[in-house]
């Protein structure tokens, strides 16, 4: 079934949509989550409540593609999963090293403060534009690594590049982001 037959079940509100869209994205869905939790029940709890929040946000949202937007979905809420469990701890998984990297580049603000819409879309196109301008391969380590929260030898395997060549990539990346970020007034 195509993404636009699965999105018009979602506008007639038929429940085959979730089953199908678990079909055809489950496991998708699944590995970001374990990306992010290391938790084969909590990465589970979080892709079922990407099928509800799914259900919830279509109608009205009509997204072109229907992959991203049920990723992005599921990132978001493994994302809060994970902050919520280490509120009091810092634990040494992978996504702490990420977060960590990242903080190099970005400010640590909460994305709950309405007042801070205008400058995340600012800082989400700064980026955006960023990474377009990167080679192809660089692109990829970045998202791999930042989006879908992967291990460093897990992008060296898939891309046959060495690992000190991903953490090289990485580094500079995010020296570069940073840069272009101050370029553009964005606070760090």
């Amino acid at each position: 079934m195509t993404d636009q037959e699965i999105i018009a079940l979602y506008f007639k509100r038929s429940e085959s949509a979730i089953e199908e869209t678990e079909r055809k994205y489950g496991s998708y869905c699944h590995y970001i989550a374990m990306n992010i939790l290391y938790n084969d029940e909590d990465s589970k709890e979080c892709v079922n409540d990407t099928w509800l929040n799914t259900w919830n946000a279509i109608p009205p949202a009509k997204p072109s593609i229907l992959k991203t937007f049920i990723g992005k979905i599921t990132r978001n809420l493994a994302l809060n999963l994970y902050e919520k469990q280490n509120a009091k701890k810092r634990g040494k998984s992978e996504t702490s090293y990420v977060l960590d990297e990242l903080s190099e580049c970005l400010a640590d603000e909460k994305v709950s403060q309405p007042e801070a819409v205008a400058e995340r879309l600012t800082l989400t196109e700064c980026i955006n534009q960023f990474l377009e301008k990167q080679p192809t391969d660089a692109r990829k380590i970045f998202v791999r690594r930042y989006w879908y929260v992967a291990s460093v030898n897990e992008i060296a395997a898939e891309y046959g590049f060495s690992e000190s060549k991903v953490k090289m990539t990485l580094s500079r990346m995010r020296t570069a982001l940073k840069n272009e970020l101050e370029q553009a007034g964005i606070c760090i």
